[in-house]
């Protein structure tokens, strides 16, 4: 995690590379939605600018494939969005790599912004091709990758150009994300508590296995808990279920015991006889879920089990959210432990990206938190342990 960040780099007069996170969403019209990931870019780039560094910036959008993709997927709603939030002074090319970038970059001043098209139109990204690495390194003085959500993939743009420039560094929202997930790895605040939600145990084998290594408990809440019941001979109605993560379930039960680690299973749920928002329903404790009904939230003595536990720690890693929170009526287990974590100032809470972060988002509790992820799959592997090649490509302190 020892990298060079954006704070120890010369930047007056370089030609700045820098991978950013513009993957946001779109009206139907083609103007951003959603300009989150682009604002959370602003300070790398205000600093660049502020230091007179020559700012060339790419990232991919979507994930096009065809012609009719192309047109979709064109840079030119971004560059209008960074516009308006940088005051101007932002030149969009047609182009990755090429005489027209090439040409574009030469005749940039201190404090320009170039933005590259889509990287994701030249076949090469993806392939981490060698040579369109290299034309990508030629272009720059300095690399700075600012994208969290693209370093687990190993892409031309990611790791390819970050091992054939002098220097390669982490942006502010690279540096934050390493330094939060490089605590709890290496070292948390104790007692380290992990919650994980979501859907299906088959899916977080890897991230369970090590976090049994580094936690001091671990709630399952979510989908996955009904796998984690039914192993232990409850019924569960129509509950999801992941006939794959039987056996995880269980080992994963008997490796918490023999550690010494506190497992905790929801005691209770709200159960719906139907997905469905408007769907009847009604409170059972975990061996009352009867056929024609499903569990869609944790119950209130969940709730109160789950808000003790958490009370106790001094860090909380949450990925996963405990409920369909998408729906209101089987969000309140998913806003309760969001709000304990909001309100409380003893306890460092680092919260996964993607469903995880969208929750927070919703209840409007993500400015209260630690941290939130702003990489789904990318703070999933680095739960997991492994390692992430955008980071590892970018120099060594």
């Amino acid at each position: 995690m020892n990298k060079l960040t954006i704070k120890d780099l010369d930047l007056k007069g370089k030609r700045v590379l820098m991978r950013v996170d513009f993957n946001v969403p779109q009206n139907e019209d083609g103007t951003v939605r959603d300009d989150t990931r682009i604002r959370a870019a602003m300070p790398s780039i205000q600093l660049v600018r502020e230091q007179g560094g020559k700012l060339i910036l790419m990232s991919h959008l979507g994930r096009p494939k065809t012609d009719a993709d192309k047109a979709k997927f064109k840079m030119d709603p971004v560059a209008d969005r960074l516009r308006e939030l940088v005051g101007g002074n932002v030149t969009k090319v047609d182009a990755v790599v090429g005489p027209e970038v090439e040409k574009t970059v030469a005749a940039m001043q201190p404090g320009d912004i170039v933005l590259l098209e889509n990287t994701r139109f030249e076949p090469g990204e993806t392939k981490n091709d060698e040579e369109l690495s290299r034309r990508l390194a030629a272009l720059a003085d300095v690399y700075v990758n600012d994208a969290f959500g693209s370093v687990h993939r190993a892409h031309a743009s990611t790791e390819g150009v970050a091992r054939l420039v002098p220097q390669a560094a982490a942006g502010f929202l690279v540096a934050k994300e390493m330094e939060f997930f490089g605590k709890v790895l290496t070292n948390p605040d104790r007692p380290l508590l992990a919650i994980l939600g979501g859907a299906k145990v088959a899916d977080k084998i890897t991230v369970i296995d090590n976090l049994l290594n580094l936690v001091d408990t671990l709630i399952i809440g979510g989908g996955m808990a009904f796998t984690f019941l039914k192993t232990q001979g409850l019924e569960i109605g129509d509950s999801l279920l992941d006939e794959k993560g039987l056996e995880v379930a269980q080992a994963v039960i008997d490796k918490a015991k023999a550690r010494g680690i506190e497992l905790l299973l929801p005691v209770d749920f709200v159960v719906a006889d139907a997905f469905d928002n408007n769907a009847n329903t009604k409170v059972v404790a975990r061996d009352g879920i009867e056929p024609g009904w499903q569990g869609l939230d944790i119950g209130p003595k969940t709730i109160d089990l789950f808000t003790q536990a958490i009370k106790k720690s001094k860090m909380v890693v949450w990925n996963g959210p405990v409920g369909v929170f998408e729906m209101p009526n089987f969000a309140k287990g998913t806003l309760a432990i969001a709000q304990l974590l909001a309100d409380s100032d003893a306890i460092t809470s680092v919260i996964g990206g993607g469903d995880t972060a969208a929750a927070v988002n919703q209840f409007g509790l993500s400015d209260k938190m630690s941290h939130v992820s702003t990489g789904g799959g990318a703070s999933l592997e680095m739960l997991e342990g492994k390692t992430l090649p955008g980071l590892a490509a970018l120099t060594d302190k």
